[in-house]
């Protein structure tokens, strides 16, 4: 299994000078190569947590060997790739087909498997691609087990093993405590904000998984309003007025979080949303409309890459803008319709360059409305200048949208956006006094 002949990789592994790996390293590694030998499953479980507890006692650059060496000597063999790949040509068989799945499949996940019959073996694991995702840019070569967790990941935690539970003020601390650390969206105050959050013209909903059972996947946060919000800071005012649920006719999903940076890439998502709906919309049957108020997050580094926008970067920058009705109205005759262009035609190659979009497109939902200064903190003006979009969840329509996206990538958007991209607008951008409170 050992690969480093075949590809000519040098002593020092890569470009950071790192030397070959500690002694430490080797251990774990060796205990690995034991672990995939090994053939009874009990003698298996304690190998594996024997090997687990090597890697978790090594430190940073024992570590880095670890990895470097999981790359070395954990890869398919090309020449048994080759060689069953061939058999295969000649006689496309069952059996030859087998071998040449064998061949091709990564020793590392098998190890893998093995590696999780050990108690916190998935935590562990999904620690570990979490580990290597942040350190990827300046370890490219660690890519081949980046790809392997994925690929078994995707197996262990599809939606047939996730458990949705709503999350309220009666679930237990250490979950709350997990929502206030990991909201990555909106940034939770403290336990006073936590709560208001959790009220009863709110919903928060999660996926766990077994293995994680006070481990919160990804969880989801709405609000229950009258008409479709076009500003997040009343849904995030904790002293804001707690409206009858019952009154509601929309429900406004303002805030989605992944928990585990090593499910990154792990398609649940759409899953969440899509159940949270359906179930909201048994709870509630005034409700009619589901809807985002999201944000914009790359709109500003676009802006930045536009020479010809110079002049209105320059308004942006100009200290108390939005101060300046005169001001604050040229600009948003200018942005609003940019706004729309960059969501509709920039591309990552095919897909919307935004990411926000590309999610909720991809779910099936509708790019519904550009909302003028939604969101006036600091990390909204940094990002989108303090605009905001709706996305519509319509149920009738997800699957037809969800089909032209991933057919065709078409962004479907309500015919105002497109347009705005025009910029022939039917009428002024929603502007933050047209905002209806969630009260």
């Amino acid at each position: 299994m050992n690969l480093a002949g075949f590809f000519g990789w040098p002593t020092r592994l890569n470009g950071s000078g790192r030397s070959s790996p500690s002694r430490a390293a080797r251990k774990a590694i060796a205990l690995c190569t034991n672990l995939l030998s090994e053939r009874g499953e009990v003698s298996g479980t304690l190998l594996a947590s024997e090997a687990l507890a090597a890697y978790h006692a090594l430190d940073e650059h024992s570590r880095a060997g670890f990895f470097d060496l999981l790359v070395q000597q954990f890869s398919p063999d090309p020449e048994q790739v080759g060689q069953a790949g061939d058999a295969y040509r000649a006689n496309p068989s069952t059996q030859s087909l087998a071998r040449l799945q064998a061949a091709v499949e990564s020793p590392r996940q098998e190890l893998f498997r093995r590696l999780n019959l050990a108690s916190a073996g998935t935590r562990t694991l999904v620690e570990l691609r979490g580990r290597l995702l942040r350190e990827l840019h300046e370890n490219p070569h660690w890519m081949p087990i980046v790809d392997d967790l994925e690929r078994l990941l995707i197996a262990w935690f599809n939606r047939g093993f996730l458990e949705l539970r709503r999350i309220d003020w009666r679930t237990s601390a250490l979950v709350l405590e997990k929502l206030i650390r990991y909201e990555a969206v909106h940034q939770i105050q403290g336990w006073n904000d936590l709560r208001r959050r959790l009220e009863a013209d709110r919903r928060c909903y999660g996926f766990f998984h077994p293995a994680l059972p006070d481990e919160p996947i990804i969880f989801i946060e709405a609000a229950l309003t009258r008409g479709m919000t076009a500003k997040v800071q009343p849904l995030l005012d904790p002293d804001s007025p707690v409206l009858e649920p019952e009154t509601a006719d929309h429900a406004m999903f303002y805030s989605i979080t992944n928990c585990q940076e090593g499910l990154r890439g792990v398609p649940f998502g759409s899953f969440l949303i899509k159940q949270v709906v359906e179930d909201l919309g048994r709870e509630f049957p005034r409700i009619r409309k589901f809807a985002t108020v999201s944000p914009v997050p790359g709109f500003r580094e676009w802006l930045e890459s536009k020479p010809q926008l110079a002049d209105l970067r320059a308004k942006l920058d100009q200290p108390g803008w939005r101060e300046n009705r005169e001001l604050s109205e040229a600009i948003q005759k200018e942005l609003v319709p940019w706004c729309a262009r960059y969501l509709l035609h920039a591309k990552n190659e095919r897909e919307p360059l935004d990411p926000v979009a590309r999610f909720h497109l991809r779910n099936g939902a509708r790019l519904e409305r550009i909302n003028w200064l939604g969101d006036i903190s600091l990390a909204g003006m940094q990002r989108s200048a303090g605009i905001m979009v709706n996305y519509l969840y319509r149920l009738g329509d997800l699957e037809k949208n969800h089909e032209s996206y991933t057919r065709d990538y078409e962004v479907v958007a309500a015919s105002e956006i497109e347009s705005l991209a025009r910029n022939k607008t039917p009428r002024p951008a929603t502007s933050a006094t047209d905002n209806r409170s969630p009260a």
